[in-house]
């Protein structure tokens, strides 16, 4: 088995585990929480053991429906962290046209997590509508990307940032051939964790 193999298993435990204390913190059956997050009760259960990698897709989904950050499901909680760029979680969207790299996760500090990304070249990352009270700030790293929030589409270059509210249908456009590099600082307005 190789080192990428071992990091996927190692974090689809994590993630099990973590989704476990926190489903039976809020006090939640598997089929209440599949009501919650469109996830089903099968799925879920094979994500607790560990049985299961899920994608970024369904791992927003499970976020949103508990109204918790995603990084509070992929982040180990430590007192200093360092977040080396490709080290760390990582996580595919389902076509695998963006790779997000959870960086850090504020709990216990305030209501924010931060992530990288890799969008691949001329792909569309598509996350959908956000919970209540999302805002999203998002810094081009490298290359270009056009960020389109419901119906408007905003062209950002290298070093460009745009804010906007994550509980709108929003998507992320690579027009280029080159692999765009996005910094993501979320905030969770009303402090739910």
């Amino acid at each position: 088995m190789d080192e990428y193999q071992k990091e996927v298993e190692k974090l689809a435990k994590q993630v099990g585990s973590t989704l476990r204390n926190i489903r039976k913190e809020k006090g939640i059956s598997l089929q209440q929480l599949s009501e919650q997050t469109g996830v089903s009760a099968l799925t879920l259960g094979n994500i607790e053991r560990g049985e299961a990698n899920p994608s970024l897709a369904v791992i927003w989904k499970i976020a949103n429906g508990l109204r918790i950050p995603i990084s509070m499901l992929l982040n180990e909680q430590q007192e200093v962290k360092i977040s080396r760029n490709h080290e760390g979680n990582r996580v595919l969207s389902d076509d695998e046209a963006i790779r997000l790299e959870p960086m850090f996760d504020t709990s216990g500090y305030g209501s924010m997590e931060i992530h990288r990304a890799f969008l691949k070249g001329n792909e569309t990352y598509a996350p959908g509508a956000h919970q209540p009270g999302v805002v999203e700030y998002v810094t081009v790293m490298e290359g270009e990307v056009q960020v389109k929030v419901e119906d408007e589409v905003y062209h950002l270059y290298e070093y460009d940032s745009i804010k906007f509210k994550g509980d709108r249908e929003h998507a992320y456009i690579n027009p280029t051939d080159q692999v765009a590099v996005l910094h993501f600082v979320m905030t969770y307005a009303d402090g739910r964790r």
